[in-house]
């Protein structure tokens, strides 16, 4: 990690940090190196391999990419660690666009704050089963769980951002971290637009599509809030229970 900060500086990936270190609304902190999240793990180095392993004990990836993404891309490093296990956990339907910069290009017309919080609504609507399953991962005692997407933006972001209101951090912590992609956003498009997989998904888009603006988790956090009371209650529908609850909290607090 450098400095005081959450990164986690890699020579393969440029979003990388821990969900370690943010406040609670009882006054509490969650535990480093417990839960990471990070932008596509192809082109992490030997050494980055090492890092994950080594410092962070890294037991379990949760991969929030679709079947094109993992297919066109092929297993990366982590792949071949046997110590290590991939979940594949998908958050978009399959066929269409494959990044998840701001992917759903069919509502281009529409300010960028709609157009983001529609996506992420859509997630929520459509991959319930996706998201629980996530969270389940991370509650695991055996070393640290990564979620990890694309950019490590918006998918990832929203995974992250209902586990972190699940055990109880404060929203303006929650929707900070969701902003702080923007630090490395440039370095993150590079990455990206390097690739066949998902330079062309990019470019299609219109350039304010891609800034991970603060005010669009507010609306989905505020939207979760008014229609069923939180976080929690949502996850409740999919079949979330109170030993969820604890366990995520045992995991991320204690």
């Amino acid at each position: 990690m450098s400095g005081d900060t959450r990164w986690i500086e890699l020579d393969g990936a440029v979003n990388a940090r821990d969900l370690g270190g943010l406040p609670t609304a009882d006054g509490g902190i969650t535990r480093l190196g417990r839960i990471l999240r990070s932008d596509n793990l192809q082109d992490l180095s030997v050494a980055d391999v090492r890092l994950l392993c080594d410092d962070y004990a890294l037991k379990n990836i949760v991969d929030l990419r679709s079947d094109s993404e993992i297919r066109m891309e092929g297993p990366g490093p982590l792949n071949r660690v046997p110590s290590i296990t991939v979940h594949q956990l998908p958050l978009l339907p399959e066929g269409g666009h494959r990044t998840d910069v701001n992917a759903d290009t069919t509502a281009g017309a529409l300010p960028a704050q709609e157009r983001s919080t529609g996506h992420y609504l859509g997630y929520l609507r459509d991959r319930g089963d996706s998201i629980v399953a996530a969270l389940r991962i991370m509650t695991r005692p055996d070393g640290s769980t990564l979620v990890h997407c694309a950019a490590g933006k918006d998918r990832t972001g929203v995974v992250c951002a209902i586990a972190l209101e699940t055990v109880g951090v404060t929203r303006q912590a929650i929707v900070a971290d969701y902003a702080q992609t923007g630090e490395r956003l440039d370095a993150v498009l590079a990455r990206l637009r390097a690739t066949d997989t998902y330079a062309a998904d990019l470019d299609a888009l219109p350039a304010d599509a891609h800034h991970p603006d603060a005010a669009i988790m507010e609306k989905v956090l505020t939207r979760l809030e008014e229609e069923f009371g939180g976080a929690v209650g949502w996850l409740t529908t999919h079949g979330w229970t109170e030993e969820d609850t604890a366990a995520l909290q045992d995991r991320l607090l204690n």
